[in-house]
């Protein structure tokens, strides 16, 4: 069923800031019936420069304006999380779809919100966990579904990152560690990532309980996390985040243990993974990531809002990760 009533996906993007370079708005005019016609920021000498470079159309530095375009059709939200519960209010507002950045929101209430007003209004909801749709991790999940390592039993997050000199410098300006405006620091905006893959690998956590605390003091946002969580069909998993740690302890790993093998691999890294038969025979994978690395979960977008194919990943999916942070950070210790 299509699910607006054109042949084409004309996209209007609010807030052109880093994530638009690259990532994600640029591949809307690579996807087949897909176009960016229009880009919002408040600053015109920002927003003005980007259209130009990107060989956008139209730029408006009123989000109103740029929703109320006739010829936008869908809205991407590339805005800190705070913005993004009015924003959607707007858009749907509008009848347009949305399109909207992670986390999804700075809590799961909010989540909800914007789940209830795009329902209300029959407007589809999309979250840019864009992991759901890279060919790596759609390998990985093939391979488990094939079962190469048995039957999961458990799958444990381990994160380590060292606080740079240079990001010290730049706390003041940094929205990532401001829970105002994010929701929490590093935690939310790289551990929902991790926990959102393992819900499209696995389906819902259930059960989930933690500690969070602020050891080093750098900023307001806790900068550790532990805890632990249940998947609804029984798979357990812990997870382990310090954004203190020292450089030789940085980490990016997950690791997934079944009844007849394992697999490692990296969330923010390369396109590659490594598969262990048995704890003996090792295989690895790696595969080409695209360079707009958004554009596979753009195009499943277009393809859901025009008929032809479903986004694997929405605004239901995607309040169940600001849960699962949500409980994870819920004790705070100090």
């Amino acid at each position: 069923m299509k699910k607006i009533n054109d042949s084409e996906v004309r996209w209007g993007v609010i807030g052109v800031g880093n994530v638009c370079e690259v990532k994600s708005a640029p591949a809307m005019n690579l996807i087949p019936h897909s176009k960016l016609v229009a880009v919002m920021r408040r600053d015109e000498e920002k927003v003005k420069d980007y259209a130009q470079r990107h060989g956008v159309p139209k730029w408006y530095t009123s989000a109103q304006a740029l929703i109320d375009d006739p010829e936008v059709n869908a809205i991407y939200i590339a805005t800190p999380p705070n913005a993004h519960l009015e924003l959607t209010r707007m858009a749907a507002a509008a009848g347009k779809p949305v399109y909207v950045e992670k986390p999804m929101a700075r809590t799961y209430a909010e989540c909800q919100e914007m789940i209830q007003i795009c329902e209300k209004a029959q407007v589809p909801l999309y979250i840019a966990y864009y992991r759901r749709a890279l060919p790596h991790f759609l390998k990985i999940k093939e391979l488990m579904e094939q079962g190469e390592i048995g039957e999961i039993r458990t799958v444990h997050i381990n994160m380590k990152q060292v606080v740079e000199p240079e990001i010290i410098a730049k706390l003041k300006n940094n929205w990532r560690i401001n829970p105002d405006i994010s929701g929490g620091g590093y935690f939310f905006d790289l551990a929902s990532h991790q926990l959102d893959l393992l819900d499209f690998f696995f389906g819902p956590i259930t059960h989930a309980s933690g500690y969070a605390s602020n050891q080093a003091k750098a900023y307001e946002a806790e900068d550790i996390v532990v805890g632990s969580f249940a998947f609804k069909n029984g798979i357990l998993g812990t997870g382990n985040w310090c954004f203190t740690s020292c450089q030789s302890a940085e980490k990016d790993e997950v690791i997934i243990d079944g009844s007849k093998g394992q697999i490692r691999f990296e969330t923010f890294g390369k396109g590659e993974f490594t598969l262990i038969h048995d704890f003996k025979d090792t295989e690895h994978f790696q595969v080409q990531l695209p360079h707009h690395i958004q554009q596979p979960l753009i195009s499943s977008i277009v393809g859901d809002l025009l008929g032809t194919e479903t986004c694997p990943s929405t605004g239901i999916s995607g309040a169940r990760t600001n849960w699962v942070m949500d409980e994870l950070v819920k004790t705070r210790i100090g």
